[in-house]
């Protein structure tokens, strides 16, 4: 596999022209922009930043107009989309409950002697339960493969494109979008031999699991949940966005709930400046990242080897 990077958010702190000098990346890049939705392409910006020719594959535009042409390939897709959010919805009403079963374990006295065995048991179910859903949500996907094979036409464009360029970027945005677009045409294929510089939610969908999380949302304490199966370009790990500002990271307790929880997989912040160096798996270089840690502390990630400690834990 080739190099892929996970940046932190990229509009007050760009550094992708950095990553690419020293990638040795020479010549034009290709950008996937679909989780702007309507703001798609608008990467002048981006192209002034890093001075070269920036080809933005405009999936999301290319998605619309193949749903405008293709009544089937539009209907089987709304069908999917509504069998993920009819999952979703129970799911988090299942999660409600496993997690507030837990937080009430936690609050038994520590001379409790049923508070540790309970509190395990706690994790235990609320694990099976995110990995119950997690295969809900491969199953639909299954159902619909005919949503991943746009038109030959259109899917042939987007890899001329990808061809003629030796990296691809991938922004952030609507996580969601993104995900459905990436699929739509493949590109969950075409990335393997790429390098690949993504940030904020584009590094959320090469993960293998993405997981939304904010524990102060403006309706109050949220829950993390898992919300997708990524495209696994990048295995083991949890990227999350924006962590400075989205987590209590001085909340021990919430920290380690969290790294439990998505155990063996390693939670990694990413936040203005962040920078992580993937070659096969393997984590060859961080910067300004923490891992979250299963005792609530924050550790700087190790160069290690992501898939083979996942396979051991």
């Amino acid at each position: 596999m080739a190099d892929v990077v996970f940046l932190g958010p990229q509009r007050l702190q760009p550094s992708v022209d950095q990553i690419l000098e020293k990638l040795g990346v020479q010549g034009p890049v290709c950008a996937v922009t679909a989780g702007w939705q309507e703001r798609e392409g608008e990467v002048e910006e981006l192209q002034r930043h890093l001075d070269r020719q920036v080809f933005d594959l405009k999936l999301y535009s290319r998605a619309d107009r193949l749903f405008a042409h293709n009544p089937l390939l539009r209907k089987a897709h709304s069908r999917r989309q509504a069998m993920l959010r009819d999952q979703q919805r129970a799911y988090r009403l299942r999660l409600y409950h496993a997690l507030e079963a837990l937080r009430s374990l936690e609050q038994l006295p520590n001379s409790s002697s049923a508070r540790s065995s309970q509190i395990r048991a706690a994790m235990t179910a609320l694990r099976q339960l995110d990995r119950h859903h997690l295969r809900r949500i491969e199953q639909i996907h299954s159902r619909f493969p005919e949503t991943s094979i746009p038109e030959r036409g259109t899917r042939e464009e987007v890899l001329a494109l990808l061809s003629s360029c030796r990296a691809v970027l991938i922004a952030g945005g609507h996580i969601a979008v993104l995900l459905n677009r990436l699929r739509l045409f493949g590109l969950h294929r075409q990335l393997q031999d790429k390098t690949v510089i993504a940030w904020s939610a584009g590094a959320m969908a090469l993960c293998d699991r993405v997981v939304l999380f904010h524990d102060r949302p403006p309706q109050g304490a949220g829950d993390a949940e898992v919300f997708e199966k990524g495209l696994g370009i990048v295995k083991g790990v949890i990227a999350l966005p924006q962590a400075g500002q989205r987590l209590v990271l001085d909340d021990r307790q919430r920290i380690s709930r969290l790294a439990r929880r998505m155990s063996p997989a390693h939670c990694l912040t990413l936040d203005p400046g962040s920078f992580l160096h993937f070659r096969s798996d393997r984590l060859v270089e961080c910067r300004q990242s923490s891992r979250l840690m299963p005792r609530g502390s924050l550790m700087h990630p190790k160069a290690e080897n992501v898939r083979h400690e996942q396979a051991l834990a």
